[in-house]
């Protein structure tokens, strides 16, 4: 028997493969850096499998076809558009909210030339960046001022390191919550050097415990609106306008996280009440910061707004510079915020607006497209049908909600549910989509115009591959 150590040096040098790639149109778009990259690899492929005793062909040819397989993997993005089927509306591991079509066209008119990004045209100085979405979020919301940061977290972390550095920060401990990616309130508390001072009970907190907490050390009462979880029962909780008056009341700013703010009532359309960041600035807050890519329908950002006093103080601090705003969200931005001049147009325009408020009836006859396509495709090789089912909201917005769904339930005949979920996955584009109880859902509320063919046609593929 040959040791497998013997047939090292069979394996070709790296020159010779390189000097084969030359010719092999495979190789003609690849830069050199990648193309020699993959040969290195895929020759420590090959030496790998000898010393493991596997049979393997050392010929040219298929160093090559190794090489141009790893070298056309590296040339692959690494963010690549999807089709999302799962019926989850502000998906987090998908991108979260998609931008509408002005923002979309506002980017690419600001990306492809200079602009006014810190410039104030009139008078030929330096401007400031924020000005391009303050008076549009003042008029939106009733602030006297506002301004947009990285993301809420930063917004968060900004105004509490502004406000309440070195004091204490009183909370309710039913607020202090924790977010995806491990982000709790009171770690950004203590990052932001403010000191924690729990009140209440996790289910019940009264006025009295935000009063009786007050010291010379308080700098701050802190609201955190709980949009991705609620406790129910014996529950009691403080208002936003009670804390403003005792804030007033002991001269302290109070400052709300509604995390997933929104500028739109939805009970006007049939979904649960959340807070109006309008209502909030309203009733007094100081500073009000909300996300600028959950119900908003926007770019993520975190933006703040509220009294002028602490804004400019916020302006000031050297820490925003770090978390400021880009110009491409910017862009994004202001051309969502302006939707929402027009209600009944905004709710169309902006994909999570749409997505969210869309009717069961919608569902059902989007439902019924998608259903005669998968089945004119996949014939005899799955059982199709409709089945009324839920879609959910995602991003930490309305936790409880339900959203009444007609969706498309497929069982494969060729192959089981999770390969087929699996081949439908690793597509191209992906199709992201659910399993429930041993069939392939679909849920038509997240999916975008003529995707459906391309469902279809996926599927027909992944079914005929078995």
């Amino acid at each position: 028997m040959t040791d497998p150590r013997d047939r090292l040096k069979q394996i070709p040098g790296v020159d010779q493969i390189l000097e084969k790639t030359r010719e092999d149109s495979r190789f003609s778009e690849i830069p050199r850096s990648i193309v020699l990259e993959s040969i290195r690899r895929a020759l420590e492929d090959f030496r790998r499998e000898l010393l493991e005793g596997k049979e393997t062909d050392l010929s040219d040819s298929a160093v090559l076809d190794r090489a141009g397989f790893i070298a056309c993997e590296k040339m692959k993005p690494r963010l690549v558009p999807l089709i999302n089927a799962t019926g989850v509306v502000l998906h987090t591991n998908l991108g979260r909210a998609l931008l509408c079509e002005p923002a979309l066209d506002n980017i690419r008119t600001i990306a492809r030339s200079y602009s006014n990004l810190e410039l104030n045209v009139s008078t030929g100085k330096r401007g400031i960046r924020y000005s391009a979405v303050e008076e549009l979020l003042c008029e939106l919301t009733g602030a006297e001022k506002a301004m947009a940061v990285n993301n809420n977290a930063g917004a968060v972390f900004l105004a509490l390191n502004t406000m309440a550095q070195n004091t204490e920060v009183v909370v309710s401990r039913g607020e202090l919550v924790e977010i995806g990616g491990s982000f709790r309130v009171p770690d950004v508390m203590t990052k932001s050097g403010c000191i924690l001072k729990e009140v209440g009970t996790t289910n019940r907190t009264h006025l009295r415990d935000y009063a009786n907490a007050v010291t010379d050390a308080t700098g701050l009462f802190l609201k955190v609106h709980t949009s991705n979880y609620k406790i129910e029962g014996f529950t009691a909780s403080v208002g936003l306008k009670e804390l403003v008056e005792l804030g007033r009341d002991k001269n302290i700013p109070v400052m709300e996280d509604l995390g997933s703010g929104t500028l739109v009532d939805f009970s006007k359309y049939g979904l649960p009440s959340e807070p109006l960041v309008s209502d909030q600035v309203g009733s007094g807050a100081d500073i009000v910061t909300f996300s600028g890519d959950k119900l908003l329908g926007g770019p993520q950002a975190g933006i703040i707004a509220g009294k002028a006093k602490y804004i400019d103080q916020i302006k000031a601090n050297p820490l925003t510079r770090a978390l400021r705003i880009d110009k491409l969200t910017l862009a994004a931005l202001e051309a969502t915020l302006r939707l929402y001049r027009d209600e009944p147009g905004a709710i169309q325009a902006i994909p999570t607006l749409r997505m969210l408020t869309m009717s069961f009836e919608e569902t059902c006859k989007r439902a019924e497209t998608l259903l005669k396509l998968i089945r004119e495709k996949t014939g005899s090789l799955a059982e199709a049908e409709t089945a009324d089912l839920e879609s959910r909201p995602g991003g930490g917005s309305f936790p409880e909600l339900k959203l009444p769904t007609r969706c498309v339930a497929i069982r494969p005949l060729t192959l089981s549910v999770t390969r087929l979920e699996k081949g439908m996955r690793a597509s191209s584009p992906p199709v992201i989509a659910r399993i429930e109880e041993d069939r392939y859902i679909l849920d038509p509320r997240t999916l975008q115009p003529e995707q459906e063919n391309s469902i279809a046609q996926t599927l027909e593929s992944v079914l005929k591959k078995k």
